[in-house]
């Protein structure tokens, strides 16, 4: 097959806008961004990019969009993502989270409630890797504790929602985290210490602000911690370790699912056919996740080759001069999908292979391009009221008497600010620096 020149064209962006009306538009008009379908969106938005660059018939667009479906990146993330579903679904069901939910909270002073709840809701996000899970958890225990001292519930839920954001960014095992080091074609690990170098400080300011307005709290009596707790938290520890040591994240997710189901199996939480079928559930929990990776792949290719991402590198070059300008420009281009999505991980997988060219033609560090994309994506996806962490959140302290509005929670949320200022302050002075091992390839 003869493919047509790939010249720039403006207008095969078009199935980018198509996306964000349809979705964003039914959204505002249902008033919940979780009303309508994602993969719907997507499939939408596909569609209407088969109307465009008639120079192709439709069996050319059409093979076009599968292989774009079908590229090597997208089937890897959707290798690790089916893993990663597994590990979480086998990890929650033999009490790994709850686990982990007790030894954070007994580590942590009580009379440090606004500090100690954000510590924690970092501490296991970075260990489950979902910012969801993490606020699921930890929000109905201490807005129990919040009750019984008079702490403001929405100052809690912003250190909540706060502390999960941060570890939803480091996570080595977070959906955010595959989709940013694939697109951009490079190691977790050095993604993971790029990364912390922004996010450690932000937190740690946070940890501050936190305990010098919550100091006065009164104590209470600590979670009690038993030798069942540290065993059952294990395969966290396992992953962690490893992971930072550069070890495939596909055997360490595979070995992780194994040994908790060993530890459930073994402490009665389950059988060993109970944890073959939980496992396949968390897998199957992942299929809408799935599904977006290959539409999202799918109608890059088709865009690209109809000239959109050329028209889109070259418009950018005109503005991304330098590499400090280049970086700003791909923080913005996530944050902005972001906002429209509500969902960081498409935000992602949408603006990853843009940024990824945009790097490529001025040389610079993939593993900086990783770290920029994913903080962007869940600075946004933090502070939205209408994304899916605020709404867990609001979710359950409507469902313990606490009704709350998600903007009085946003204001609360020192962390995704001061993780703003910390990605300006480290475009404006391009620091850390990999070295650029790596190049996305």
């Amino acid at each position: 097959m003869n493919e047509p020149e790939n010249r720039p064209r403006a207008f095969a962006l078009m199935p980018f806008i198509v996306f964000a009306a349809f979705y964003t538009g039914l959204s505002l008009k249902a008033g919940d961004f979780y009303r309508i379908s994602m993969p719907a969106a997507f499939a939408v938005a596909s569609a209407s990019a088969f109307l465009l660059d008639r120079r192709r018939t439709l069996s050319e667009k059409v093979e076009s969009y599968a292989r774009g479906m079908g590229h090597s990146d997208i089937m890897t993330m959707a290798l690790i993502f089916i893993l990663a579903g597994a590990f979480t679904g086998v990890a929650r069901a033999s009490g790994a989270v709850d686990a982990a939910v007790a030894i954070a909270q007994a580590l942590i002073p009580s009379r440090l409630m606004l500090s100690g709840t954000f510590l924690v809701s970092c501490l296991i996000s970075l260990a489950v890797g979902t910012s969801c899970g993490t606020i699921a958890a930890v929000t109905p225990i201490d807005l129990g504790f919040a009750s019984a001292m008079g702490t403001d519930p929405a100052m809690l839920l912003g250190a909540v929602v706060g502390g999960a954001m941060f570890g939803d960014n480091l996570s080595l095992i977070s959906d955010t985290t595959v989709a940013a080091t694939r697109t951009q074609g490079v190691p977790m690990r050095e993604k993971f210490l790029s990364n912390i170098f922004i996010a450690a400080p932000a937190a740690l300011v946070a940890l501050v602000v936190y305990g010098l307005i919550g100091s006065g709290a009164a104590t209470t009596a600590s979670v009690a911690v038993t030798g069942r707790h540290l065993l059952l938290v294990t395969p966290y520890i396992f992953i962690l370790i490893l992971a930072l040591f550069g070890v495939n994240v596909m055997a360490l997710l595979f070995a992780g699912t194994v040994i908790s189901a060993a530890l459930g199996f073994s402490l009665g939480c389950f059988g060993a056919l109970e944890s073959v079928d939980i496992a396949g559930k968390g897998m199957l929990g992942m299929s809408e996740t799935l599904i977006v990776a290959m539409l999202a792949g799918g109608l890059f290719a088709i865009v690209r080759d109809a000239g959109g991402i050329a028209w889109l590198v070259q418009a950018a070059g005109r503005i991304m001069r330098g590499p400090r300008s280049c970086e700003a420009g791909i923080a913005l281009l996530t944050a902005a999908v972001n906002a429209f999505t509500a969902n960081n991980t498409v935000a992602i997988v949408i603006a990853g292979p843009v940024a990824r060219e945009c790097a490529q033609s001025r040389g610079m560090d993939p593993v900086r391009t990783a770290s920029i994309l994913d903080t962007a994506s869940c600075i946004v996806q933090g502070v939205i009221p209408y994304g899916a962490q605020i709404l867990i959140a609001l979710g359950v302290a409507r469902a313990a008497n606490m009704p709350l509005d998600g903007l009085s929670v946003v204001t609360r949320m020192y962390y995704p600010m001061l993780l703003a200022i910390a990605v300006a302050a480290s475009i404006a002075l391009r620091l850390p620096r990999s070295g650029q091992r790596y190049t996305a390839a």
